[in-house]
């Protein structure tokens, strides 16, 4: 089969596709025709940087989700054909992922697909890993309800998109925050009520159009703007951390300072989905005609292509590679 090993860590345009075996099918772990996956940000830190970690055993298949069907089900319960999702559980980092054609995956990660849900492949590789960690940060960790103002910072990454239709499904009113003028009326097109310029004074233009504070925020920016994007919830307002698009540093962050009083910080960790979860995300999706954004669409040999562009900045969506 064709497949991205990553040997060593190194720069995007360094990628390249080699033939290597088929995995062989053993207990507990089934073989899935790789159909497409999505592209995400730990496949670039672990090809950048992380793939030195002691942890991290090379040569390594990265890639964290995909979408196909089963070819052998080994000893599970699943059938030859069945179109199915997997993610997470330790894909791409501690066993082989999707930058494949074939991929042998532990069944506990590996889900059944809705296929009454009109969507290809790459509209379906769009939502495993996105749609999961919007769904759960949103309704599992913020709670939210129709009559929140959620407040979604660093809105035009994949993962804003998608919590963006979310919040707006149920009927929530949306600030979405960007760092780049140029996309402010893309946050508006894609659903969200406020659109605003992180340039310094987001605060100020937050509590211009919220005097009395705003209910729930989906903080993708991380630690660093905890402090401060915290300080704009109402009482009992929650703050979800589930990115980290300006980095992980814990320097000056007390939690016991810099949260205020009567507001609640929770986070969401995306490496455990259940059937039960994946279901209830493709049903929310049927039921409110959602349609995931796409950025662009690659083949399996354009996988620098589709590195660079995520390492740009310039994706307005999720990347997708189109396997078959």
């Amino acid at each position: 089969m064709k497949a991205v090993v990553l040997e060593r860590t190194c720069k995007s345009e360094e990628m390249i596709v080699k033939d290597v075996p088929i995995p062989a099918v053993k207990p507990g772990w089934v073989l899935v025709k790789i159909k497409a996956f999505g592209i995400n940000r730990s496949e670039v830190s672990l090809r950048s940087y992380e793939a030195d970690a002691p942890y991290i055993k090379l040569p390594r298949i990265p890639g964290i989700e995909c979408v196909g069907e089963i070819v052998d089900p080994s000893d599970s319960n699943f059938k030859n054909g069945q179109r199915v999702v997997a993610l997470m559980g330790g894909m791409g980092r501690s066993f082989d992922g999707s930058y494949a054609e074939y991929v042998l995956l532990p069944v506990s990660h590996v889900f059944s697909a809705n296929t009454e849900l009109d969507l290809d492949w790459t509209e379906m590789a769009a939502i495993p890993e996105t749609f999961f960690t919007a769904y759960g940060s949103l309704y599992d960790c913020l709670q939210i309800q129709s009559e929140d103002i959620v407040l979604i910072h660093a809105a035009t990454s994949a993962l804003g998109f998608a919590a963006i239709q979310l919040a707006k499904s149920i009927g929530c009113t949306v600030i979405g925050t960007t760092r780049k003028e140029e996309r402010l009326e893309f946050l508006k097109e894609i659903g969200a009520d406020f659109a605003m310029l992180d340039d310094g004074t987001l605060s100020k233009q937050v509590m211009k159009a919220f005097p009395s504070g705003i209910t729930k925020i989906l903080e993708l920016v991380g630690e660093a703007s905890i402090e401060e994007t915290s300080k704009l919830l109402k009482k009992h307002g929650i703050i979800c951390s589930t990115g980290q698009l300006g980095g992980s540093s814990m320097q000056g962050f007390d939690v016991i300072k810099s949260i205020p009083n009567g507001v609640y910080l929770s986070s969401f960790y995306s490496n455990y989905p259940t059937q039960e979860i994946i279901d209830e995300i493709f049903n929310h999706i049927k039921q409110y005609n959602l349609k995931p954004h796409i950025s662009k669409v690659f083949t399996l040999d354009e996988i620098a292509k589709a590195h660079i562009l995520m390492e740009e900045n310039k994706a307005n969506g999720k990347i997708v590679i189109l396997v078959n």
